[in-house]
């Protein structure tokens, strides 16, 4: 009689289905809406890591100072009020400019 493989092998070829593939197969063959839900979800949290609008979205919102509108001009002795409210301040954005 010959010896049957080991069922805990996920990498031995023409033996049995690896398990994870056989786990959806089974879950897709009883209850495809949630396996269907679940690779959407799994999608949805992977994706945006990967996204390079989420990379330029947040290098811009690093880039981009926070402007509160001021109610007062600077007389000389606020430092940390910009004379204007329109003023640029932090780092410039012509590395956006040149994409």
């Amino acid at each position: 009689m010959r010896a049957r493989a080991s069922s805990t092998s996920l990498c031995d070829p023409g033996t049995r289905t690896p398990e994870l593939g056989r786990f959806l197969k089974d879950i897709w063959a009883k209850e495809p809406v949630l396996a269907a839900s679940f690779a959407i979800g799994t999608m949805a949290l992977i994706l945006p890591v990967l996204s390079p609008y989420t990379k330029y979205s947040g290098m811009i919102n690093q880039a981009t100072p926070y402007n509160y509108p001021v109610p007062v001009r600077d007389n000389g002795n606020m430092p940390d009020i910009p004379k204007h409210p329109q003023d640029p301040e932090g780092p410039s954005l012509q590395w956006l400019k040149n994409l």
